[in-house]
């Protein structure tokens, strides 16, 4: 029984220590949470002036046009898929790694008529160990990404659409809704084909110097770039808090495990005294 006891006292002493720690990384995630929120917000308006420009060229003029514009036969898809450098993130992984899965799964026949370009580390060593056609990669981002970090990656895909090397471009990442609610989302980046003002009401009127085709020229592949990199901000943001809500939830548990334990131990050391108690009154009585 005492051996019992001390096996029990271990355990609880461990969970605790367990509950501690996932505590402190909750903390800390709803801190990153925080931060990671405030730069997806404050990236929206820009985003949404430059869809506000493009916009106003594509629709102001009918003779203006684009290949980024351009809807083509659809020979070949690049995909964009971001997930995380670490796990403890409850589902956030494994959903949006799923549904990119069963999307390529469902729409080709082999690795020929696709590409995937991945962000973080474990969807870039999912895709990889199953044979997928992953072309490049990024790990290692910090917690608040800057755009130079993804530069290469994103300018490589829009560049990629843009010499014909595939038709199309779809972005996979957790959209944040809330601290409790992460949405899979799937977003079509290229060829920009439903462009309509970001801002409704009165819209600006805008000069183009030198010409609305040099602006597009220039615009349009940043536009593209922007919303890989919106998507990145908008995906660290569901990061932190689905890893806040895991850590929560593993802290509850914890919490929940030292109590039947301690209650469990409690009853056996009460089962232990009874017994000493018992066999303490049986030699008395024997004695006599």
């Amino acid at each position: 029984m005492a051996r019992s006891l001390r096996d029990i006292k271990n355990r609880i002493n461990s969970t605790r220590k367990t509950g501690h720690i996932t505590k402190a990384m909750q903390m800390v995630s709803a801190a990153k949470r925080t931060k990671a929120e405030e730069n997806a917000k404050a990236y929206v308006p820009y985003m949404d002036k430059v869809q506000d420009v493009v916009a106003s060229i594509a629709s102001g003029s009918s003779d203006v046009t684009h290949p980024m514009l351009v809807a083509r036969p659809v020979k070949k898809t690049g995909y964009i898929i971001i997930g995380s450098d670490r796990g403890l993130a409850g589902p956030y992984n494994s959903n949006v790694i799923r549904e990119l899965a069963r999307v390529v799964e469902e729409r080709h026949k082999s690795n020929d008529e696709f590409v995937i370009f991945t962000i973080g580390r474990v969807p870039t060593e999912y895709f990889k160990k199953r044979g997928y056609n992953v072309i490049d990669s990024v790990v290692g981002l910090p917690d608040q990404p800057s755009f130079s970090q993804i530069k290469q990656i994103a300018r490589k895909a829009v560049g990629m659409f843009a010499d014909g090397t595939y038709d199309e471009l779809y972005m996979y990442y957790n959209h944040y809704v809330s601290v409790i609610s992460q949405v899979v989302t799937e977003k079509k980046v290229l060829p920009i084909t439903d462009l309509a003002p970001a801002t409704e009401g009165l819209q600006a009127t805008y000069e183009f110097e030198p010409n609305p085709e040099a602006i597009l020229e220039v615009l349009l592949p940043q536009y593209a770039e922007s919303l890989i990199y919106g998507a990145l901000l908008d995906a660290k943001a569901s990061e932190h808090a689905a890893r806040m809500t895991a850590m929560k939830t593993a802290t509850d548990n914890a919490n929940e495990l030292v109590k039947t334990l301690t209650l469990e131990y409690n009853r056996a050391r009460q089962a232990s005294i009874t017994q000493e108690i018992t066999e303490i009154v049986s030699g008395a009585e024997a004695i006599q």
